[in-house]
């Protein structure tokens, strides 16, 4: 069977490394039992393992090290987004966000607004794909709470000045938090020096762990109010829910295998270079697939005039077709996973005009893509393309 070409690692990275793999499946059937429960070995063991992972991941988005029970685990990052911005924002509060937003914080906002007396300001993005930090320092009133911005869009691939961003925010004495699903892993994160409050991340992208984990890192000045409760396994005469970290984010049984995948990712991403080399890697190959896309008549590339200050991902259309055609193409035709759409991010598309075409087909390289599966891309545009173009001029000979 022929080769899958997977250019789809926005949504998820894959394959994970072997390492990984085998640390997930050795962890779990030798301590695949309830951490924090009991006072057994096993246990204990698997409780070590999640606070071990909670400094170490501390550390890598240069969180509070003093404080790092402030790491706390989630399903992913919507789920992260979700008590960070419901438990930031209340009625009379205003909130900033941008069009570069993924639907996990548009959605959340968008029901506040609607639900809980909230008032939001979206700030659009530049022709290159970028926020203007100081339109969002412009943004800000008297009762602006908190700015939420995405560091990587999924769609155009660029990375936000969140630095710059953030400075602003802690000038105005605002709360400043960041979606880094598609970044972490990815590009390096210091929460210290972006001046970044509280931060989202999920575990199945770069981070190289499995689907079904991720977490939110909050600094030790910020409190997030609380808006679940139920079990934590520790002081279960106490009637309402714990308020101190972890447990105030944290709720019922962690996925364990989810942990583990995330302590093997942390390993194999160091042993690689770190995020830097992977990167590097990543864009060398990106930078020869939008070179190969612009040489080809009929293939649109959006906001990729420079890949500077950009992650490995990228959104095209070819034209006269249709996002979702040519995504089936590429898989029918050219074995070539990518995604079509409008990726969850329906407010970047509405700006960069393509939700009359029904979004774009994005390409996603990850770390185990090759110069061989970028030249069968490059290839399989180069084809469709001169199908559109064939297309049109018989329906233009038809006409005439």
């Amino acid at each position: 069977m022929e080769e899958l070409i997977y250019l789809d690692n926005a949504a998820t990275s894959w394959p994970k490394p072997d390492s990984v793999y085998s640390f997930m499946v050795e962890f779990y059937r030798s301590c695949g039992v309830n951490p924090g429960r009991s006072g057994f070995d096993k246990a204990i063991e698997a409780g070590n393992i999640i606070e071990d992972l909670r400094l170490r991941l501390t550390r890598f988005f240069g969180g509070d090290e003093a404080v790092p029970e402030r790491l706390c685990y989630t399903y992913n990052a919507t789920d992260a987004l979700n008590l960070i911005i419901q438990g930031l924002l209340g009625n009379g509060d205003h909130v900033i966000t941008t069009n570069v937003e993924h639907n996990s914080v548009i959605r959340p906002i968008n029901h506040l607004v609607r639900d809980g007396g909230v008032e939001a300001t979206y700030v659009p993005f530049d022709d290159n794909g970028f926020v203007d930090p100081d339109d969002i320092g412009r943004a800000i009133k008297k009762n602006t709470r908190l700015v939420m911005v995405n560091h990587g869009s999924n769609v155009l691939g660029t990375v936000q000045p969140v630095a710059d961003i953030g400075r602003i925010c802690k000038e105005k004495g605002v709360l400043f938090g960041i979606d880094v699903s598609q970044t972490a892993g990815m590009v390096p994160i210091n929460m210290h020096e972006m001046h970044v409050d509280v931060l989202a991340f999920t575990g199945h992208k770069s981070l190289m762990g499995c689907t079904g984990i991720g977490g939110l890192c909050v600094r030790s000045h910020v409190d997030i109010r609380q808006t679940r409760s139920g079990g934590t396994g520790v002081r279960s005469a106490y009637p309402y829910h714990l308020p101190e970290y972890p447990f105030r984010m944290e709720y019922g049984t962690p996925n364990m295998v989810g942990v583990a995948s995330l302590w093997a990712g942390q390993e194999w991403i160091a042993k690689s270079g770190g995020v830097e080399a992977i990167h590097a890697q990543e864009m060398k190959l990106a930078n020869r697939l939008v070179d190969g896309f612009k040489a080809i008549d009929g293939v649109i590339v959006y906001c990729c005039d420079s890949l500077e200050n950009h992650l490995a991902t990228m959104t095209v259309n070819v034209d006269g077709l249709e996002a979702g055609d040519v995504g089936i193409m590429l898989d029918v035709d050219f074995n070539i996973a990518t995604r079509t759409g409008l990726h969850c991010a329906p407010l970047v598309h509405q700006q960069i005009g393509t939700t009359g075409i029904h979004g774009g087909v994005r390409f996603a390289i990850g770390p185990f893509n090759t110069e061989a599966h970028i030249d069968a891309a490059i290839e399989a545009m180069t084809n469709i393309a001169r199908r559109a173009r064939d297309m049109k001029s018989r329906k233009q000979a038809s006409v005439n």
